[in-house]
């Protein structure tokens, strides 16, 4: 949000009041307090009738420190809030005045009493940040309350992360506000907004607020990151790292980890898509298919029409289409491939669940207590109250059935339009649940999958907020059948890793329209070399043979290629797991210090080893940076040096795929089975 009209004016309707100095700093148990009138206090008379901006250093963990800045300390704290770690640490002060120098662990702030609000953030011998000149305010939005944080940028500092946005990969010169939206991944609207970005100066910035956040990333000041929230306070922290790994690493021990997902969801899983016909002769025309041509597939997806139509979710079967389920899901095991099926937190009301639910009061209310509903999606839709546990319990109940007649993972679809003119069962505000509604609805199905006796836990969901790593998979949403869709969703995925998403995927040739034959066999090599692989579309089917008869041996090719690729896809995923470091990884994350690596989203490093370069283009030809050091190409065995900009023209059953030697006495092993 803006605030100001240019260096001088601030926009019509604004009252600024800024921190303007260091009055006085008290020091806490916790860490430091700082208190900073609205002006420069000359005389006694000059503390009289003007806001005072109070800002409180802790640390929750060694190399995090949290910095909340208030204006007004009396507010209802309604909720909810992001489930944060803490190690037990606690913010160290050096100093009795008037400078004084906190830390945690490597790195410390700085700031000295009486002088203008200068918080200096430092580690390794060198100033990271710093809040200076009006870094601090309290707004007044033509009555609304606003409290705005600006962090230095400075020359040649990158701003990265922030969710899974389709915008430009460095997020520098962009507006973004932290609120979901399902506006589909042509647009500057993301399904996954997530108050974290890291820069290539050696720190990240998380976000401790649920609800919208606003992010001009050097728009209205060019050398700042201005961070805005409506209310009366807002904190961040400070995380240190000596690389983006590391950062990653050290925010989710904060936010939590990935969790284990099991073995068979890496490989490749087959869609019925969404608005197409079909039945169990359809689902088993397509598996037969599939392995006539000897392409190995390990999941099948139920997409929304498993249910009957206008009742979703009811989570029955259309028994005019599915008359025997049961026989249907172990007929399915008994060849070999895990289900899936469908779901949303949406209760349509023709769906037969919707008196039960909202008779015992398990549907999301209007403030006069009525039940909130609309017309969008699903006639009469109503919105599962996830904040009442004994609503979790129901719906985790529905789906249980499910579970008890052999389904393995659920679409946890949806879950982004979420109402702010609402109630909650446990009082919640609604402005600050409309983004952390995933967590709670992704968290109540994935703890349900948690209790099935052979733990093999996995969803796959599109919305999400801060935490919901520890829920995987996610995907990337509504794109479309055209290579630039295709890059776009590299760049939300891209986007996604610096989030703190150790796994994550996309729809193999596009969602929306029918991808040509160059599309659909170039996606499927950049589909099946991602963490997870989804065939999947909108009104048109994605068996390979309907595109035209090659696709369907460039689909085999790297699907044998991905389970050739196993055991090394299998020890990344340990890796993402336990250190929180994702699958996919963009350049800057492996190369933070080749400033080549720093803008680029057209190529990825699947894990420590492995650099992927999809091609985007009817063409045929890559252009692409290989690092400095020996590389081998795992189609063709040429062994490269890198330090060098490459372009190559491959076909469809080829792509630049490189393997960096230098990792090789760590991953050799896992790799061996294609490198020889």
């Amino acid at each position: 949000m803006r605030f100001t009209n240019g260096f001088w004016l601030l926009r019509e309707g604004v009252r600024a009041y800024y921190g303007k100095t260091a009055h006085r700093i008290d020091r806490t148990d916790s860490g430091l307090t700082i208190f900073s009138p609205s002006k420069v206090i000359a005389d006694r008379g000059d503390t009289l009738n003007i806001p005072l901006i109070t800002t409180r250093l802790h640390s929750p963990m060694k190399n995090i420190i949290g910095m909340k800045v208030t204006h007004h300390e009396g507010g209802i704290d309604r909720g909810p809030h992001f489930e944060l770690a803490s190690d037990g640490t606690s913010l160290q002060v050096a100093g009795s005045g008037p400078t004084f120098l906190a830390s945690s662990g490597d790195l410390s702030a700085t700031i000295t009493e009486g002088e203008s609000f200068l918080l200096s953030v430092n580690a390794a011998g060198r100033e990271l940040t710093r809040v200076g000149d009006k870094g601090i305010a309290w707004m007044d939005h033509n009555g609304d309350p606003y409290i705005n944080i600006q962090l230095n940028l400075a020359v040649g500092e990158l701003v990265y992360g922030l969710g899974e946005h389709f915008t430009p990969f460095v997020k520098n010169g962009q507006v973004i506000d932290i609120w979901n939206e399902d506006g589909g991944t042509a647009s500057e609207q993301a399904y996954k907004n997530i108050p974290f970005y890291l820069t290539n100066r050696g720190y990240g910035i998380f976000i401790n607020h649920t609800g919208k956040v606003s992010l001009e990333i050097g728009t209205e000041v060019v050398d700042k990151v201005q961070i805005s929230v409506p209310g009366e306070e807002l904190e961040i922290f400070f995380i240190y790292g000596d690389n983006p790994r590391d950062i990653i690493k050290r925010y989710t021990d904060f936010l939590g980890k990935p969790a284990k997902v099991p073995e068979w969801s890496f490989g490749l899983w087959l869609s019925t898509s969404f608005t197409t016909n079909y039945d169990e002769a359809t689902v088993n025309s397509f598996l037969d298919g599939m392995a006539e041509r000897e392409i190995p597939v390990s999941a099948f997806h139920f997409d929304c029409f498993w249910m009957k139509e206008f009742s979703w979710s009811d989570f029955e079967w259309d028994s005019a289409v599915f008359p025997d389920p049961a026989g249907l899901i172990k007929r399915l095991h008994d060849k070999g491939y895990r289900v899936c099926v469908w779901t949303n937190p949406y209760i349509a009301q023709m769906s037969s669940l919707f008196p039960e639910a909202k008779e015992k009061g398990y549907l999301i209310k209007r403030p006069d207590g009525s039940i909130w509903q609309w017309d969008l999606w699903q006639p009469g839709m109503a919105i599962v109250d996830f904040t009442n546990p004994d609503a979790c319990t129901w719906f985790q109940s529905k789906l249980q059935k499910l579970i008890d007649i052999g389904v393995d993972s659920f679409k946890t679809d949806f879950g982004e339009r979420i109402p702010t003119d609402v109630v909650y069962s446990d009082g919640s505000d609604p402005e600050l649940m409309h983004n952390y509604y995933p967590y709670l609805y992704n968290k109540t199905v994935f703890e349900l999958l948690e209790r099935k006796p052979n733990k093999e836990t996995v969803v796959f969901a599109r919305s999400a907020t801060a935490g919901c790593q520890k829920f995987p998979i996610h995907w990337g949403g509504d794109n479309e059948s055209t290579f630039e869709s295709m890059a776009g969703t590299l760049r939300g995925g891209l986007s996604m890793a610096l989030s703190g998403f150790g796994y994550w995927s996309h729809d193999i040739g596009g969602f929306e329209g029918t991808p040509n034959p160059d599309v659909f066999k170039r996606w499927v090599a950049f589909g099946l070399l991602s963490s997870h692989s989804r065939l999947h579309g909108s009104a048109s089917y994605r068996v390979p043979w309907l595109i035209d008869d090659e696709a369907s041996v460039v689909t085999k090719f790297f699907t044998d290629l991905k389970i050739s690729l196993m055991p090394y896809i299998l020890k990344m995923a340990e890796i993402a797991h336990v250190q929180g470091v994702p699958m996919m990884r963009p350049m800057m994350m492996e190369f933070p210090e080749d400033p080549n690596c720093l803008y680029l989203d057209r190529q990825y490093m699947l894990g420590e080893s492995i650099l992927v370069a999809p091609i985007f283009n009817s063409e045929g030809v890559a252009d692409f940076y290989l690092p400095e050091g020996t590389w081998i190409s795992l189609i063709t065995g040429e062994s490269v040096e890198g330090g060098i900009w490459r372009s190559e023209k491959h076909g469809y059953t080829s792509l630049p795929l490189y393997v960096r030697v230098s990792t090789l006495a760590e991953n050799g092993q896992e790799l061996s089975p294609i490198l020889k």
